[in-house]
């Protein structure tokens, strides 16, 4: 009945207007009815067929996730370093997708950088030397390929094995860095003359949370704790991040748990 109703209309233009009405109402409720099915989240793993604790990180990227570097580790309750789980292969490699041509410059195809500022937090924690005084990883001095990693496009599921004995309560520690992602605070000439500033623009954010090892199989949030130094010189954490705006949604909500298998 509403069909003839629509033909007796006498304009033209309002039949038409009508119909495309109707069109729209039967094309969204088909939309809002098709199943959309959800991505599978990347799999990685670390420290494959080794003893020790398998600790399981759920990662869901924000709305500013852009293949973002990052390093997982563990550590005491009194902030003292026990062990790398996961660093994503760049900083591991000092293999960048730009590779560094001395001057400030970046020349584009994937090379030889030394970035402190991409990481710097979890770099001094780590603490570890090569020959040359230096703490980034580079090519001749890389992080070992069983706990390092491409950059994850997308969510993903890493299970680790931390092969050191952990305490019975210890905490779980992420930091994420996503280069040029300037803002009003963290823009471009705010250090002018600083190379390694430029790197990374917004500071690496670092997230963490306490894990008890006597409830296995509980999940638990990591939360924002700080920012590290601008540009790597130190590895001090600044507990205020309110400059920092788009780096906040690179994540969306990391979790961890100790597998119960």
């Amino acid at each position: 009945m509403f069909i003839v109703s629509i033909l007796k209309t006498k304009s033209k233009k309002m039949r038409i207007k009508l119909f495309t009405g109707i069109i729209m109402l039967l094309m969204t409720g088909a939309c809002l009815n098709r199943k959309v099915a959800p991505i599978e989240p990347e799999r990685l793993v670390s420290n494959s067929g080794k003893d020790g604790t398998e600790l399981v990180v759920s990662f869901y990227g924000g709305t500013e996730h852009n293949h973002p570097t990052f390093a997982i580790w563990v550590e005491d309750l009194q902030g003292n370093y026990i062990e790398t789980l996961f660093v994503t292969e760049y900083v591991a490699t000092g293999i960048y997708g730009y590779a560094d041509l001395g001057d400030g410059t970046w020349d584009n195809k994937p090379g030889k950088a030394q970035r402190p500022a991409t990481l710097p937090y979890w770099l001094h924690k780590k603490g570890l030397m090569d020959d040359n005084g230096q703490i980034l990883p580079t090519p001749d001095y890389p992080i070992a390929d069983a706990i390092s990693g491409a950059t994850p496009s997308d969510d993903f599921v890493l299970k680790a094995i931390a092969t050191n004995e952990l305490p019975d309560k210890f905490r779980m520690l992420m930091e994420v860095n996503q280069t040029w992602d300037w803002n009003e605070y963290w823009h471009n000439s705010l250090y002018p003359d600083n190379a390694d500033y430029k790197s990374s623009c917004q500071p690496a954010l670092v997230y963490a949370v306490t894990v008890d090892k006597s409830d296995p199989g509980k999940e638990y949030y990591l939360n924002p704790i700080g920012h590290s130094h601008y540009d790597g010189s130190n590895g001090e954490l600044f507990t205020d991040i309110t400059t920092l705006t788009t780096a906040k949604n690179i994540v969306h909500k990391v979790l961890v748990k100790i597998s119960e298998e």
